[in-house]
């Protein structure tokens, strides 16, 4: 099943759901959305607000198209109801989280992976396992890169016979 009705590579960007207009990590969102639009990628993400409005906006701005994975379990998240966000062209819904992720990691041949909270990581987790045991495709367009200022670097080993490693930089202890 085409789950992209794109002919051009997807490439997904997980992040936050916090950042607003203004902010540092929304604007980061914003340019890496806006630069894989025009280098030719169409820009995937979780299709509501933060990073995910940011990327989708900086990408439908340069011209191309979005996609945004949505879960039915955000229905009533923070009291409020969650629909994909204005500059989202094509909208997937899901039932549970996990299909949700799975879908955005399958789709995709890149991923950005900026700051964020349990959810960013639990993106990040999937996609970590995903990679190690080969269950993504491997090659120059799978590459990764995780942003965040209060992240540290470290690196993980990708599956048996890809070549190179997978980047990451994993979020430090935070003060209470």
């Amino acid at each position: 099943m085409d789950t992209s009705n794109s002919d051009r590579p997807i490439v997904c960007i997980f992040g936050s759901y916090s950042p607003k207009p203004g902010e540092p990590l929304f604007e980061l969102a914003y340019a890496i959305g806006q630069a894989l639009a025009k280098a030719g990628f169409t820009v995937c993400n979780g299709g509501y607000d933060g990073t995910m409005l940011a990327s989708a906006q900086g990408a439908k701005e340069a011209g191309r198209a979005t996609i945004g994975v949505t879960c039915s379990i955000f229905g009533g998240y923070r009291g409020q109801t969650l629909k994909a966000n204005h500059f989202i062209d094509r909208e997937i819904h899901h039932d549970n989280v996990l299909a949700r992720i799975d879908a955005m990691i399958r789709m995709s041949r890149g991923y950005v992976v900026l700051e964020g909270g349990t959810g960013t990581l639990s993106e990040f987790g999937l996609l970590w396992e995903y990679v190690a045991k080969g269950l993504v495709e491997p090659g120059p367009s799978s590459l990764s890169v995780i942003s965040g200022n209060r992240w540290l670097s470290g690196s993980f080993p990708s599956a048996p016979g890809t070549a190179g490693t997978f980047t990451a930089l994993i979020p430090r202890n935070r003060s209470p």
